[in-house]
């Protein structure tokens, strides 16, 4: 190419530099999008994982939880009599341990109504009702629960069993089944997860403690033929 037919670059204005584009200039609208969008789904996240363990304690977590004062923690045992108590259960009524005055009796302390492993095992007791009345052995399903929300419970999976209501923990912790559980990381008070067999005689036969749904009504109605 000759130097004739070469074109020369036009030269910028005079007093005008070229700049080279800024950082902020260089993120495009889609990459500020993308970052906001994570974020969003971050505290999405974790607030959905609070409010989980909050609905499993009927009580947002605490930070700090305190332990009771030397000998008011309540640990029943085997053999020992079993607390007396008076709550309201679905349909209005109340029930008392007295009731079942001379007759066995299973309580089944659960979680929360209407959730996956509660609702197992209200089934399986249900199923298996008529077989405990043979072994002349009545039913307690036990929560925090209020009555309308048992009530919904009972009507919803067509429960059999007689479900009480203790909103203020007066007979879980009692009998010991209100205390510190974890859930994604999380500390907070709640009930554990447990079922009691009384006898006859007003003593506590039986306690199964951290119970794996799968048969365990099974294994209970086993025991209190036993009895």
């Amino acid at each position: 190419m000759s130097k004739k037919t070469r074109k020369k670059s036009p030269k910028p204005p005079a007093g005008k530099a070229t700049r080279a584009p800024s950082k902020s200039a260089a993120k495009t609208p889609a990459a500020k999008t993308r970052k906001t969008t994570v974020k969003k789904s971050a505290k999405t996240a974790n607030k959905r994982l609070g409010n989980t363990a909050a609905r499993a304690s009927h009580k947002a977590p605490s930070k700090k939880l305190k332990s009771p004062p030397a000998g008011e923690s309540t640990v029943l045992a085997e053999g020992t009599t079993a607390p007396a108590f008076r709550l309201p259960r679905d349909g209005g009524e109340t029930v008392s341990l007295a009731d079942y005055s001379g007759r066995k009796l299973v309580l089944f302390f659960y979680p929360r109504a209407d959730t996956p492993g509660c609702t197992k095992e209200a089934i399986d007791f249900t199923r298996l009702a008529g077989s405990f009345a043979e072994s002349e052995t009545a039913i307690l399903g036990v929560s925090a629960d209020p009555l309308k929300a048992q009530e919904a419970f009972r009507d919803k999976h067509q429960l059999s069993v007689p479900l009480v209501s203790d909103e203020k923990h007066e007979m879980l912790e009692t009998y010991g089944v209100w205390g510190e559980k974890s859930m994604y990381g999380r500390t907070f008070l709640g009930i554990l997860r447990t079922t009691i067999l009384i006898g006859a005689d007003g003593r506590i036969a039986r306690i199964w403690r951290n119970v794996k749904v799968d048969g365990h009504a099974d294994d209970v109605l086993a025991a209190a033929r036993d009895l």
